[in-house]
């Protein structure tokens, strides 16, 4: 998604926290005698990863845990965005994503086959229209948005261009435990006055049978069809203060209802049976970025509860296996995730360095987070990460990233070090 920072046409990284506001407001800021943008940005990573990658390595850890490493090539993100004003206050967002470098896939169910699922994949990765909405803004501080939008819960979705973080990755907390990028079709109202950026969202809700131990709800926005369900909806709120010069606070807070929200209707539920049961999501975060004297700090906390988490595991148990796209595993009623960054630009002490617009951050990175933290089980889902690394800015908008990460477990299962290293860029070409 689009940030202020990536917008501006004489962009300068790392993003100011003045200038990092929602992901979303791209065409209002850029469109400032020049109808049309266009731009993007990209993603190349490579990791060697020190520890197995079978898949059974949580079930079974010390027939695995002296496994070779094994070593990954990826395009995490490559995106194309567009952006026009119409004048009179109209304008329209369109962002493109390649995950992974695109996929080529499709499930669905045939009822020329008696009704069973079918699935065709002839790639990994994703391809998906994370933006497409028509915006009216009447004022700075009142703008209506309709449409395919992002939903800025948290840190990670409302600052996700790679130049917003320090790590190869995206935190990994936050894009485990909650859709990350998380976008959805519904309406916005947003706006910023004096020093605050606020917005409103209804969308449709998340689908409570997609949710799972790992991922916990993160893979609950996703939807296989054609169309997004919407029997059930999600209203999530946001507002971010800039009255600190380079820091920015940010609040923000999502309610919604999860269960019934499937295609067919109350798939595979008896409807009367289940009709009490209403899987409620309540979401709460706190995030900040302060960028100042060289320094960049940011961090976030977020904490999330579903009710009837335990009934809900047992119907989604009972579901039909074979190439349905809903989840059979339980998930956890409560999920938490916390991260800190801060790095320093070793090259604001060389003039030389300095006056030709170079920076070479020297970075920390922790991070927490259990998505499935109201188990009685010593659970691999609950993980301590540890980053080092650098961030190069040989011109404004390329950064060369390279760090160790360091992925920590209870003591009966295996550490999970490795080192990456990534180039990504972000920037307006039109």
């Amino acid at each position: 998604m689009l940030s202020a920072c990536a917008v501006a046409a004489c962009c300068l990284a790392p993003c100011t926290a003045v200038a990092q506001v929602s992901a979303s407001d791209s065409v209002y800021q850029h469109a400032k005698g020049n109808r049309l943008s266009i731009g993007g940005y990209g993603e190349i990573a490579y990791s060697r990863n020190f520890y197995s990658d079978n898949p059974f390595r949580y079930s079974n850890p010390s027939y695995y845990k002296n496994d070779p490493s094994h070593g990954r090539f990826d395009i995490p993100h490559a995106v194309l965005y567009v952006g026009y004003d119409f004048g009179k206050g109209w304008s329209m967002g369109m962002e493109i994503e390649f995950e992974h470098g695109g996929s080529g896939g499709a499930i669905e169910k045939e009822a020329e086959e008696g009704g069973e699922w079918e699935a065709e994949t002839e790639k990994g990765g994703e391809v998906e229209l994370e933006q497409f909405w028509v915006q009216k803004s009447f004022a700075p501080w009142a703008n209506i948005r309709f449409g395919h939008i992002v939903l800025p819960f948290g840190l990670t979705n409302a600052h996700h261009e790679p130049l917003n973080f320090f790590t190869v990755y995206r935190p990994e907390g936050e894009r485990t435990i909650i859709p990350s990028t998380w976008h959805q079709t519904g309406i916005s109202f947003w706006g910023r006055a004096g020093d605050f950026r606020y917005e409103v969202q209804f969308t449709g809700g998340l689908d409570a049978m997609m949710f799972d131990r790992t991922y916990w709800i993160g893979k609950g926005a996703q939807s296989p069809w054609e169309f997004e369900v919407a029997n059930k909806f999600g209203l999530l709120a946001r507002i971010d203060n800039y009255t600190i010069p380079g820091l920015r606070l940010g609040l923000s807070g999502y309610y919604g209802k999860t269960m019934h929200n499937t295609f067919p209707h109350d798939l595979e539920t008896d409807g009367n049976r289940y009709k009490d049961i209403e899987g409620n999501i309540y979401l709460g975060s706190f995030d900040f970025t302060y960028n100042d004297h060289n320094w960049i700090a940011r961090g976030y906390a977020d904490y999330g509860y579903i009710s009837d988490a335990q009934a809900i595991s047992a119907i989604k148990a009972n579901q039909s296996s074979g190439t349905s796209p809903y989840r059979k595993t339980a998930f956890g009623s409560h999920a938490v995730a916390v991260s800190i960054e801060a790095g320093y630009d070793v090259f604001s002490q060389f003039n030389k360095l300095r006056r030709s617009g170079q920076k070479l951050y020297v970075f920390g990175h922790y991070e927490y987070y259990d998505s499935y933290i109201n188990s009685m089980a010593n659970q691999y889902t609950k993980k301590n990460i540890v980053a080092a690394g650098v961030n190069y800015y040989p011109v404004p908008q390329i950064v060369v990233k390279a760090e160790y990460n360091h992925r920590f477990f209870k003591s009966q299962y295996n550490d999970e070090p490795a080192l990456n290293i990534g180039v990504a860029y972000e920037g307006f070409f039109l």
